[in-house]
């Protein structure tokens, strides 16, 4: 049996709802503290294996809709940044563990040849500045998220 939880369960409560932000329209919903913190224990004890990407991207304008109207989901753009501040930063967990719970369980689960560093296994290696600030700004997105337009605007 496996479980998983995605960055932003783990870091944003449904305060970030409050304003109708499209952009933390997620399901499953956002939660109070409690069930963030919850989630941190269950993961920090291994009841949670693995934190997941929950990729769903939707063009830009999608999002912008009303928040009745807008799917669910939420930008990918800055998952690993989001985790390593929240979770390294807070002492939760180290880089290595951070990294073992995003790439090496999750292949491990799905019984995938990459997720290690082993001799013999594909380079499937992400490098990425734990010090480097950048501003994120969807319009510069390579990808559905920013280039695809809904069929309203069609």
């Amino acid at each position: 049996m496996t479980a998983e939880v995605t960055p932003h369960h783990l870091t944003l409560t449904d305060h970030a709802c409050e304003e109708y932000d499209t952009h933390a329209k997620m399901n499953p919903p956002l939660r109070e503290a409690a069930d963030v913190a919850a989630l941190r224990g269950a993961l920090k004890d291994g009841v949670i294996d693995c934190i997941a990407s929950d990729h769903a991207p939707h063009a830009y304008d999608e999002k912008e809709a009303a928040f009745d109207d807008a799917p669910f989901a939420s930008s990918g753009s800055r998952r690993v940044r989001v985790a390593h501040t929240e979770l390294v930063g807070s002492g939760l967990f180290t880089l290595p563990e951070l990294v073992r719970r995003m790439s090496t369980e999750p292949a491990r689960v799905f019984h995938l040849a990459g997720g290690t560093l082993a001799p013999g296994s594909i380079g499937d290696v992400a490098v990425f500045d734990t010090t480097a600030k950048w501003p994120v700004d969807p319009a510069s997105f390579h990808r559905r998220a920013a280039t695809r337009r809904s069929p309203a605007a069609r």
